[in-house]
């Protein structure tokens, strides 16, 4: 039987915190075994298990008394008992020889070990498909670089504190690289898409250079296609800052290290499609603070919300929060932004592209869907409409608000890290959107917020919208390519129902904080 710790982690959320490591799979197998419908994510970790809900389906109460009935039924000390993978491992690593003297150790005693070490996938985060591999046969706390590499090559083997972990893709990282393997560590279009899922068990098999057989799965991960199909949909003559297809994104992959992605204002893209008789979800342009230029390789319907700035369709002014038509051959022009700095280009019937776990939406970070628009792209169109172009609302659209904001917060997991005046001070202060604002996470300036807590937390679940605190005292709200797990503790979760504002804020947005009332 385990007794979990319950924390609040937002109004969509919470974490169940136990004692060891070795309790989190035991919890995760628990909770899995008797989900209910409107459990999204169940996202194991070194101390914790996240637990997202869609309330729609389940009110949160309910899911806290499933949970804590559910790990009521969990056997501590059960072994692990998921699937076995073996990867070949050429004990290759640039940082082999160093690492063994760290351990005061031989290079060849630290190869057995690893080799010899029983590990199973304790948890996932940081990248898709890179699981944190821990093993009692593993006695060793391997401290990380100093000063993280700005690149690792995909299939690198690494070490760090007591775990040991494959790197899926090139990544920066501060591991220290002991191997390489060539096993397909993720693959998107699989039907189990990362190889070393929480529960596996594995083994190193070590190899000469050269004559590898990874087993299960040799091939690469598939590359990320740019969304391109000559002679249909419409034609980028400029991107802009940044223009990505993003739909309403990728839930319930966050166990294998997959962040939920898609539009940042997703009221925005619902109204887009609302606008030409589509799905609310279609797929559709997010173009960051302006500068999109498009043609129309056929008679379109198009229409733009969010962000505003001048819209022209062959050179004539057009209306945002509108369906215009978009004869073949126009160009279509979005000018930088004056108000807010996300708009969303949605035509009728869809736009398509690389799907990724039934998804269309761009995940830089993962470097998951469609890459990143560039001139010249092709994205061809669909055919999902399925009601007519409605009456235009009758409704004025304002342009979004970007000087101040005021933004509800439900309560984080970790506010008792906080000094007391720390929770005041994030209500009383107005905070300001700094330069380091993107798709991943919104940093603040703004006083410093006291911790009274200055060890290192474990990593543990994480959801759009958490203010994590980092060693700075400033806060960063995270964002819908935000990271998975993370080790920065949450001291408040701004609440869904706000998240779209910050899809607009602008370097310079002041904000305010606000408490939401309970969730029920």
């Amino acid at each position: 039987m385990l007794r979990p710790r319950l924390r609040p982690f937002g109004e969509r959320a919470f974490l169940l915190e136990v004692d060891a490591l070795d309790e989190v799979l035991p919890l995760h197998a628990a909770l899995a075994a008797s989900r209910p419908e409107g459990v999204v994510d169940l996202v194991p970790a070194a101390r914790t298990l996240l637990v997202r809900v869609d309330p729609a389906l389940l009110p949160l109460t309910a899911a806290r008394a499933w949970a804590l009935a559910a790990a009521a039924d969990a056997t501590p000390d059960a072994e692990a008992s998921g699937p076995l993978v073996d990867l070949d491992i050429v004990y290759d690593g640039a940082d082999l020889d160093d690492t063994a003297r760290l351990l005061g150790i031989g290079a060849d005693e630290l190869v057995r070990r690893h080799s010899a070490a029983q590990w199973r996938v304790a948890f996932t985060g940081f990248a898709p498909g890179f699981g944190y591999l821990a093993s009692d046969d593993w006695p060793f706390d391997v401290p990380r670089l100093e000063s993280p590499r700005t690149r690792v090559p995909a299939g690198a083997v690494a070490l760090a504190g007591g775990f040991s972990g494959a790197y899926p893709r090139d990544t920066p990282g501060g591991w220290r690289l002991i191997g390489t393997t060539s096993a397909a560590l993720f693959d998107p279009d699989a039907a189990s898409p990362a190889l070393l899922a929480p529960g596996t068990r594995v083994r190193f098999r070590p190899v000469d250079a050269g004559t590898g057989d990874s087993g299960e799965g040799t091939a690469p991960t598939p590359p990320r296609a740019a969304a391109e199909a000559p002679g249909s949909g419409i034609r980028i003559l400029e991107p802009g800052l940044l223009a990505t297809l993003q739909d309403l994104g990728r839930e319930g992959a966050a166990s294998v290290g997959v962040a939920v992605s898609g539009a940042l204002d997703r009221g925005a893209l619902r109204t887009a499609n609302r606008l030409l008789g589509n799905p609310e979800g279609a797929a559709a342009i997010e173009v960051t603070m302006g500068g999109l230029r498009a043609v129309a390789e056929a008679d379109l319907w198009v229409a733009v919300t969010g962000a505003w700035g001048d819209v022209r369709i062959d050179g004539r002014e057009a209306d945002p929060y509108a369906a215009h038509p978009w004869p073949a051959g126009a160009e279509l022009h979005l000018d930088w932004f004056s108000h807010g700095a996300r708009a969303y280009v949605a035509v009728r019937g869809g736009l398509d592209g690389r799907t990724a776990l039934g998804s269309r939406s761009t995940d830089l970070l993962a470097g998951l869907g469609p890459a990143a628009l560039r001139a010249g792209d092709v994205v061809r169109t669909r055919d999902d409409a399925r009601l007519p172009i409605p009456v235009a609302p009758p409704a004025a659209w304002g342009a979004p608000h970007d000087d101040e904001l005021e933004l509800e917060l439900a309560p984080g997991p970790r506010a008792d890290w906080f000094a007391a005046e720390a929770l005041t001070t994030l209500y009383d202060a107005v905070w300001t959107v700094s330069n380091h604002a993107d798709r991943v996470g919104a940093r603040l300036d703004g006083p410093e917020l006291a911790r009274v807590r200055t060890g290192e937390l474990p990593s543990e679940g994480m959801v759009p919208g958490a203010l994590q605190v980092p060693p700075s005292g400033r806060p960063t709200i995270l964002l819908a390519d935000g990271p998975v797990t993370g080790g920065y503790p949450v001291i408040a979760v701004v609440t869904a129902a706000f998240l779209d504002l910050v899809a607009q804020a602008r370097p310079g947005t002041r904000i305010r904080f606000r408490h939401a009332r309970p969730p029920v």
